[in-house]
């Protein structure tokens, strides 16, 4: 579909946002995005994403407004695939958002139980180190 700009799988649903404000978003997502470039600009072995699908399992492939990862060379724990989609869990995740109400109706059971596998997954990382 040439005219789709964005969509992501959450729990197996396609979700297409509605359209991006300027004072709620826009503006709020670009303070982000620049003060994820400027530490990254001054930490080695750091790359910021953004707008970049992340491939957490099969059914959960959110496009999220930002991100920051560790390399691997340096220890990181997500990796790149061949298709150009970043696969595990970054080191940080953030999505600018005036509210969750679109979300918040998707079943909030299986999504907490994704929110948790999140975190035991990061427990687990902080228990390694």
């Amino acid at each position: 579909m040439p005219h789709l700009k964005k969509a992501e799988l959450i729990e197996e649903v396609v979700h297409m946002p509605a359209a991006v404000r300027f004072e709620q978003h826009g503006r709020p997502h670009s303070d982000l995005i620049g003060w994820l470039g400027n530490y990254s600009a001054a930490t080695a072995g750091v790359e910021v994403g953004n707008n970049t699908t992340i491939r957490f399992n099969q059914d959960n492939e959110p496009q999220l407004d930002a991100l920051l990862r560790i390399v691997p060379s340096h220890g990181g724990q997500s990796r790149t695939n061949d298709d150009g989609v970043v696969d595990g869990t970054p080191e940080l995740i953030a999505e600018v958002a005036a509210s969750s109400a679109s979300y918040d109706l998707i079943n909030s059971t299986s999504t907490g139980e994704f929110v948790a596998r999140l975190q035991q997954e990061a427990d687990k990382r902080a228990e390694k180190n």
